[in-house]
């Protein structure tokens, strides 16, 4: 019997009226009150002896530089994209600032994580993975991360009672998405790979200076193409000469010919002066002679007759005298001057001077075909070395320009990580995490809350209480309980103050 009134008690659907609430929580006021106020005091206690602290930080997502191609060339400079963003972008971004390899690094260097205990029987129940894993998952948490609409910023908030360690969480969490980024959008190992590769290239570089110098040393040449083609030139300057030698020789030889046939006709001396005169002396002689001769013929007429012998020989040698001074006077001395002919001189100086100029012109020759014979070997052998000479300057080349091609990748390998590290590609922070100076809630919104939440927690004691107490409070109750009508019943008194 007891259990079918209970049943139908239960199996009640009219609702109860705002009069009937009220009444509940009047009845249970003592319940009501004690739970509001604990449950107020301990929220306003919560809110100010532990207040959170929200560090906050915004990363600007952005199109960035194309990163250079690696190739064996020397590569323009990297074409801007354009600003645009997309979800695409931004989502990506979000999913890599909770990636579990970033949180485990922000966890690991802000020491999130708590250090491992032994248990009661000295066993240890945490290691550091788990303490690490755990640390983790609450990291995840209370980290927030969202984009801002219509924007190309990323909103990052880490709440934490510390607040100095929100800003080390975010800070390390910045550190670590920066290195992340710039592991994913780099090549891995460029700077290293063209570094090694510089390293490679100056050394071959180097040897190839030392076979360049060690062969101009060995051979004494500087530049063998050109000292090969200044043999050349003389070389032709030489065989011109020489021909001009030999129509200087033909041309010698035929004044030589002509000289000599000159010399066979001309005399070595000629009559210069022809002088004539008498001879003063003996006429003067002669006549001295017949002058005595005809004084002693007179003498002698004095003395003789003309025919007398004496007479007559002395005038027979004044006779002979007067024919001897007239054949004097009829043939007078003759004095010729002669001298060396002029012209057999001059044309035997002239064949003297084209003698030694033809026996010059020969020694020319001579030194000329020997100069020949020289400047053909020494082109020859500089031809030999210059092609030598060439292969190592190609390779002196080619390893110049592959020393320069690496330095140049380098160099644009190091600007890359400088700008990824400074934030110029498309990942920056745009706003630093820094210690909060407020709490994320203020004393006034702890007060709300903590008056909702009291009010919420009494409200539903109160009705449990009443609903949990077994007495009868209405006449309703007890007819519903007993079945039967309830014919009178007296309201409790008031209790006195």
């Amino acid at each position: 019997m007891p259990e079918e009134p209970r049943n139908s008690r239960s199996l009640r659907v009219a609702a109860p009226s705002a009069r009937e609430l009220a009444a509940v929580l009047f009845r249970q006021k003592r319940i009501v009150i004690l739970t509001f106020c604990g449950a107020f005091l301990i929220v306003i206690a919560y809110g100010l002896l532990t207040p959170t602290y929200k560090a906050e930080m915004k990363i600007l997502v952005r199109k960035g530089r194309v990163d250079p191609v690696v190739t064996p060339t020397p590569t323009q400079a990297p074409l801007l994209q354009p600003e645009g963003v997309g979800d695409e972008e931004l989502n990506s971004e979000v999913q890599l600032l909770g990636d579990n390899d970033i949180l485990d690094q922000v966890v690991r260097r802000a020491g999130l994580a708590d250090p491992p205990t032994q248990g009661f029987w000295g066993f240890n129940n945490r290691d550091e993975e788990v303490q690490v894993a755990r640390a983790v998952r609450k990291l995840a948490r209370h980290l927030k991360v969202e984009p801002l609409r219509k924007t190309a910023l990323i909103a990052v908030t880490y709440a934490s009672s510390d607040r100095f360690q929100a800003e080390k969480v975010l800070q390390c969490l910045a550190s670590a998405y920066l290195e992340k980024h710039q592991q994913l959008r780099r090549p891995s190992g460029e700077s290293n790979f063209f570094e090694q590769q510089i390293s490679e290239a100056g050394k071959a570089l180097v040897d190839a200076e030392a076979q360049l110098g060690d062969f101009g040393a060995s051979n004494q040449i500087v530049s063998a193409a050109l000292e090969r083609d200044l043999t050349l030139q003389k070389l032709s300057e030489n065989e011109f000469a020489r021909k001009q030698l030999d129509i200087n020789m033909a041309e010698v030889r035929r004044r030589i010919e002509k000289l000599e046939n000159e010399l066979a006709s001309l005399p070595a001396r000629t009559v210069t002066q022809v002088r004539t005169a008498d001879n003063p002396l003996l006429l003067q002689l002669m006549k001295q002679k017949l002058l005595e001769l005809e004084l002693r013929r007179t003498e002698l007429l004095t003395k003789f007759s003309p025919s007398y012998r004496l007479v007559r020989e002395v005038e027979q040698q004044i006779t002979d005298a007067k024919a001897a001074i007239a054949a004097e006077a009829l043939t007078p001395i003759k004095d010729e001057t002669t001298d060396k002919d002029p012209n057999f001189e001059w044309s035997r100086s002239e064949l003297m001077k084209a003698q030694v100029e033809l026996s010059g012109l020969r020694a020319r020759a001579a030194a000329a075909d020997q100069a020949a014979i020289d400047y053909r070997e020494s082109a020859s052998r500089l031809g030999a070395a210059s092609i030598r000479q060439e292969h190592l300057l190609r390779n002196l080349k080619a390893a110049e320009d592959k020393y320069l091609l690496y330095a140049g990748k380098r160099e644009e390998a190091r600007i890359g990580d400088a700008l990824d590290q400074q934030g110029i590609l498309n990942a920056a922070i745009a706003q630093p995490p820094a210690v909060p100076a407020l709490p994320a809630q203020s004393a006034w919104k702890f007060i709300v809350i903590a008056f909702l939440a009291a009010s919420t927690l009494s409200i539903g004691a109160g009705f449990a209480a009443d609903y949990l107490d077994p007495s009868f409070r209405t006449p309703e109750d007890i007819e519903s309980y007993l079945g039967a009508t309830v014919l009178a019943s007296l309201p409790r008194k008031a209790r006195c103050a």
